[in-house]
């Protein structure tokens, strides 16, 4: 997944920063609503062309070398840009600089740099990484007609919310669920699944579609237990599902979770293979 945002970072950048050029200029606001307030200018430094594209993402914490990852990726692409000349908006060309903001991977935190974002007079935004931030900052962007473009997040409800200022560039949820469904069906030839979830929007909404897609293939479900994303210790859960001698046991989560997962299944003696999401793909989990 990391080297996967990097390279995606410049095309959201300049996606982004287009979108916004067209949403603040020239899109009317639809009949049905009240008008958004009006959207801060363009944030220019003192003789010069320059505006503020912001990234958000979790910069502390256990996800943090994944938001840095994102973040790296926004730097590089505006320095690659700038580099290049900067970006042709109208007749104008301007630099660009990067804002950066850490959400922590938590739904306040990310609402509260969400709104300092929106009053630094930011353009277009990169982030938010995880679900469970970028849904709640979705609608102060859209209330505040501000693109913003998610590397990471996967949850079907985010774009089903119908902001027309919210992107990402990636499968959602019932893709990612139905496409693991279909390899623990196929390849790993699975007659029997458990599932595990951290509850976060995220971990638990590719769980149930996987479920969902995994009954459809013929697959017993043998178990369904919870946990949360700043657990450590899962040999009480991992001891329950052992005993249902699953073929594979799906985990909804991220790497900093499903790493000391995998570890304590191995030293339960576990045979089950451990199946899981983007969100474990990374150098980190192994």
């Amino acid at each position: 997944m990391s080297y996967q945002l990097i390279r995606f970072a410049p095309v959201a950048i300049a996606a982004a920063l287009a979108l916004t050029a067209c949403s603040r200029q020239e899109t009317p606001a639809p009949k049905t609503a009240a008008a958004p307030a009006p959207a801060p200018a363009p944030a220019k430094a003192a003789g010069s062309d320059v505006v503020k594209i912001g990234h958000v993402g979790p910069i502390s914490g256990a996800i943090a070398h994944l938001g840095k990852d994102n973040e790296n990726g926004a730097r590089l692409a505006v320095e690659e840009i700038n580099a290049a000349g900067g970006v042709k908006v109208g007749d104008q060309t301007v630099k660009l600089d990067l804002v950066t903001g850490d959400d922590k991977a938590d739904p306040k935190d990310g609402t509260l740099v969400a709104q300092k974002m929106i009053d630094e007079g930011v353009v277009a935004l990169v982030g938010h990484l995880n679900s469970g931030t970028t849904i709640p900052a979705s609608k102060l962007y859209s209330d505040a007609n501000l693109s913003h473009v998610s590397p990471s997040a996967t949850a079907v409800k985010l774009t089903e919310q119908g902001f027309k200022t919210t992107f990402r560039v990636v499968a959602r949820d019932d893709k990612q669920g139905a496409a693991l469904a279909s390899f623990a069906a196929g390849p790993l030839k699975a007659k029997s699944v458990a599932v595990i979830d951290d509850r976060t929007p995220y971990g638990q909404g590719l769980a149930d579609e996987f479920e969902k897609f995994a009954k459809e293939k013929g697959m017993k479900v043998v178990g369904r237990e919870f946990t949360n994303d700043k657990a450590s210790d899962f040999n009480a859960i991992l001891t329950k599902v052992r005993s249902m001698k699953p073929d594979v046991v799906m985990y909804g989560g991220m790497d900093a979770t499903a790493g000391p997962m995998a570890k304590q299944m191995k030293q339960l003696g576990m045979k089950s293979t451990l199946l899981a999401g983007d969100g474990v793909c990374s150098p980190e989990v192994i």
